[in-house]
């Protein structure tokens, strides 16, 4: 569903990703973990089309997103680290208006919301300004947007951020559930935690390499510690790297 090939994307001397290659299958949750400044939004904004690859392959569902932006895009659902929302209008307005983007039919429409608002708990708000809505209830209501159109890619910027511990559960949950129904899922998160109890399978990206991927057995294989927790292995892979990057700097001296 998911296929990143050979990603590069360059600002000046600086790759902020470089020759990144992930594949996420349908029904399959992939988490993306790195440290601040790894490169886990700008891969996020390239394969979205926000950004423009320097160099290699984003493909949605078959397309391209150079070549077929509109198609890639009509299959995915997007969830950014800073969505944005139009906040005089009310819960009900807004994801008719996202709705009418995605050229869906009323009656169908309709139904979307209703299930998406009931679904995350903000029914009794659909008719209320955004504005007045708490963060955690703006979260869910950008969830319910990026899924309204029913998409079978899902690509999601740190979904918990200012979520409390029920809306987190909440939304882990339906993550479990659009997996089951085949989404295919692509999470970027600091939440060691979430990734640990969700995702299928983990990739690790630091200064825009992706130093590690697989499931939790094969991540643990990668650190001859069979015991440890996700962070512990995260920790430990990421000071693997600025182990070698110090070597390799000292040599090159």
């Amino acid at each position: 569903m998911i296929r990143i090939v050979d990603l590069r994307k360059q600002y000046g001397r600086l790759a902020a990703v470089d020759g990144l290659n992930i594949e996420v299958s349908e029904g399959e949750i992939f988490g993306f973990l790195g440290p601040n400044g790894a490169g886990k939004t700008t891969t996020i904004r390239v394969m979205m089309g926000i950004l423009k690859a320097t160099s290699g392959q984003v493909i949605l569902g078959g397309h391209d997103i150079e070549r077929e932006p509109e198609q890639a895009k009509a299959i995915a659902g997007f969830i950014p680290d800073r969505p944005f929302i139009y906040e005089k209008l009310s819960a009900k307005e807004f994801l008719i208006f996202i709705g009418k983007l995605r050229r869906m039919d009323s009656a169908r429409l309709q139904r979307r919301i209703a299930e998406l608002l009931e679904h995350l708990e903000l029914l009794d708000w659909q008719d209320e300004l955004v504005e007045g809505f708490s963060h955690g209830m703006k979260q869910r209501l950008v969830l319910c947007a990026a899924l309204v159109h029913e998409p079978r890619i899902l690509v999601v910027d740190e979904p918990m951020v200012g979520m409390d511990p029920k809306g987190a559960r909440t939304l882990k949950d339906l993550f479990r559930s659009l997996a089951r129904a085949g989404t295919a899922i692509f999470l970027s998160t600091h939440s060691i935690s979430v990734a640990q109890e969700v995702c299928h399978r983990i990739g690790i990206i630091q200064k825009g390499h992706l130093i590690a991927s697989g499931t939790m057995a094969d991540l643990h294989r990668l650190t001859r510690a069979q015991d440890r927790n996700l962070e512990d292995v995260f920790l430990e892979l990421t000071r693997q790297q600025d182990d070698l990057a110090v070597i390799e700097r000292d040599r090159q001296l």
